[in-house]
């Protein structure tokens, strides 16, 4: 079965369970967000969605070997 969600459905998930349960602070979660809004209009941004996919893809299972 496969289940597709929106990515910002999970991080708003997961920032919500690291505040709730982990007492994280919030005015982290928002300064970690607009961090990497920062790094989206950087030289950066190829290399980090590049090592994003090659995660993902190892996660998944789904390399070229």
């Amino acid at each position: 079965m496969t289940v597709s969600l929106p990515l910002v459905l999970v991080l708003g998930v997961t920032a919500w369970a690291a505040v709730k349960f982990l007492g994280v602070r919030t005015w982290v979660v928002v300064v970690i967000a607009l961090f990497g809004f920062y790094l989206n209009q950087t030289f950066l941004a190829p290399a980090i969605d590049s090592g994003t996919r090659t995660g993902v893809d190892v996660i998944n299972g789904t390399t070229n070997e």
